[in-house]
């Protein structure tokens, strides 16, 4: 999914992969550095992601925290995995959503100033990284709820609030995720 964010005049590129083996995190994020200079481009262990609507929401935030000048980190990748992970400090965003040897399933979020700049990042990564593109490993699953749950601090009567207004379990979650996402810019 690549989309033109109107109020940034940029484009958000947001993709799945599974079956990765990444043996050295470092070496591949620096390779991807300089292959994908155009854009920024950040890294998540899908395993955690609540949906494609998760990263939009955090590239988002990311992007209005720079635009206000409340950013945290001067790295616009970084900002996007603190937003993602709701966490003002970058060691724990990195251990909560960041990709280790051991990530499987990945998600990657790209941001540019072009389409084709976007396009081009999310094709250098589709030729350096080891796994197939899919895209399904962003969605919530039954086996991703708990664990998404616990790792927002959502509580089990947060879920049930939401379920009795909307009524859709899945969902419930993701927008519950979404809101304590967007919470991080009130937090000091």
């Amino acid at each position: 999914m690549t989309k033109r964010l109107e109020d940034f005049n940029k484009y958000v590129a947001i993709a799945g992969f599974r079956n990765v083996k990444i043996k050295d995190v470092n070496s591949f994020l620096e390779r991807v550095r300089m292959e994908a200079r155009e854009a920024h481009v950040q890294f998540f262990d899908a395993k955690l992601i609540a949906s494609q609507q998760h990263l939009y929401f955090a590239a988002l935030n990311a992007l209005k925290a720079f635009e206000k000048k409340l950013n945290i980190s001067n790295s616009l990748a970084i900002e996007v995995l603190l937003y993602a992970s709701a966490q003002r400090q970058i060691r724990k965003a990195v251990d909560m959503l960041g990709i280790k040897p051991d990530s499987s399933q990945v998600a990657v979020l790209v941001i540019a100033e072009t389409k084709r700049g976007a396009d081009v990042a999310l094709e250098v990564v589709s030729k350096l990284i080891s796994g197939e593109r899919d895209d399904h490993v962003l969605e919530l699953t039954d086996e991703k709820f708990e664990g998404v749950k616990k790792l927002f601090g959502v509580s089990d009567l947060e879920v049930e609030a939401k379920l009795r207004k909307e009524g859709l379990k899945m969902e419930a979650l993701v927008d519950l995720v979404i809101e304590h996402v967007a919470l991080l810019v009130t937090q000091s």
